[in-house]
């Protein structure tokens, strides 16, 4: 993952919902690019900030047991304002459903409570063994980097 696009989980509900903030720098060099005279996160970063939330949330209510978390639909995506740098987002998103291979989520993207941000998405997890039985040590370092992680993100659960 090149970009790591939420700071930290400041909720956690296993199963239900995960909120997490995300502070915009004008040191991350997305900006550099994203409308240089005035810059702001790109959209598809701020749903790129919803779906690694509720990937934390899988992670969370499935005890990391899947190596990758992929988004398989978005829908009903809307852009309600921009995020300049200094700003903080705060994702939240609500599980629907968390099933073993597939999950459906609702989330809000929101700004000094302004929404910023609205989506409704299809998670697929799977581990890469599942495809190549050669790939199983690949799987277990994914994880054990997605848990070391998570101890940074969510320090609350040491």
């Amino acid at each position: 993952m090149r970009f790591i696009l939420i700071d930290k989980i400041v909720a956690l509900e296993p199963g239900r919902s995960l909120k997490a903030v995300k502070t915009v720098s004008l040191a991350e060099e997305y900006l550099a690019d994203h409308f240089p005279s005035f810059p702001v996160l790109p959209g598809v970063l701020l749903l790129q900030g919803l779906i690694e939330s509720a990937s934390w949330l899988v992670r969370a209510t499935e005890r990391f047991a899947h190596s990758m978390i992929l988004l398989e639909q978005a829908k009903n995506v809307r852009y309600k304002s921009f995020l300049p740098p200094g700003s903080q987002v705060e994702y939240l998103v609500d599980a629907e459903a968390i099933e073993p291979e597939v999950s459906n989520f609702s989330g809000t993207g929101t700004s000094a409570g302004q929404s910023i941000v609205e989506a409704r998405f299809v998670l697929r997890h799977f581990n890469l063994v599942d495809r190549d039985p050669r790939m199983a040590s690949i799987d277990a370092q994914i994880v054990q980097a997605l848990k070391d992680r998570w101890r940074l993100l969510y320090p609350a659960t040491d």
